[in-house]
């Protein structure tokens, strides 16, 4: 993997070493979603593109969507994939119609979108009846610092109870770490900490998200490539069978939740 002294934490990359423990646990999302959907498939956010491959196999029309362009597709042969550039959810626009989908895919995003009840309230429109929103966002509990391109974090009883007022079922699993992506967060935690000491007056929950972001990406990169470089093997060598789902709980690090109204 090639590394970059800057990148935006907005996204996670498949590219970049440093990413390695975030990018394992985003990946495992995709794999447990691709033993589910079938059928039209809708992805939300896009991101990097690496779950394209994964899920467009399952589905027999794959539609993802992302507010960025994605050029750098255009490796992506597959028939049965489509690239939409829009934002979501759009009222006033609606980019598709009632009931066309059999699964939404949406993996850290809806923490991204100030209105979640309306991006809860389209998913649904566009879900066939009995269709399935399988959706992933960080466990607020587990998050070590604010994390300014957030509009929101939930906390698992948080995220039930948006879901619930709109889908009868909501299975709720946990993304869960082994010993040594617990040993990863602990150094990561203690770096973190030596950081926010000196945020005395609280001003990462006190200022605007956006004077935030550039401050907050200089340093979380730092931090990363630091752990990288006092942690090569342990880094490199994490996989996503070193993450795994599990009934929630509080100490779970991502809400991986199924909703439906069967």
């Amino acid at each position: 993997m090639k590394t970059k002294i800057l990148q935006t934490a907005e996204r996670v990359s498949a590219s970049n070493l440093s990413d390695n423990y975030v990018f394992q646990r985003s990946l495992l999302a995709y794999l447990k979603a691709a033993e589910l959907v079938h059928g039209r498939v809708l992805e939300i956010g896009t991101g990097d593109g690496y779950g394209v491959d994964i899920i467009a196999d399952k589905a027999t029309e794959f539609t993802t969507l992302d507010k960025h362009p994605k050029e750098s597709f255009t490796h992506i042969k597959k028939g049965n994939v489509r690239f939409i550039c829009q934002k979501f959810p759009q009222k006033n626009n609606p980019a598709f119609p009632d009931g066309y989908f059999d699964f939404v895919i949406t993996f850290q995003v809806i923490e991204h979108i100030k209105k979640d009840h309306l991006f809860i309230q389209e998913v649904k429109r566009i879900l066939k009846p009995g269709g399935k929103l399988i959706i992933a966002t960080p466990n607020i509990l587990m998050s070590l610092t604010r994390n300014p391109w957030h509009v929101r974090e939930y906390t698992p009883a948080q995220f039930d109870t948006l879901l619930s007022r709109y889908f009868r079922s909501v299975e709720k699993y946990g993304v869960f770490g082994n010993e040594k992506i617990m040993t990863y967060y602990e150094k990561n935690k203690a770096s973190v900490n030596k950081i926010v000491r000196y945020d005395i007056l609280k001003l990462q929950y006190r200022l605007p998200r956006q004077l935030l972001r550039i401050p907050y990406d200089i340093l979380n990169r730092i931090n990363r490539h630091r752990l990288l470089n006092q942690n090569t093997a342990l880094v490199q060598n994490i996989t996503k069978d070193d993450y795994y789902l599990a009934p929630v709980e509080d100490h779970c690090f991502d809400l991986f939740y199924i909703a439906s109204d069967l």
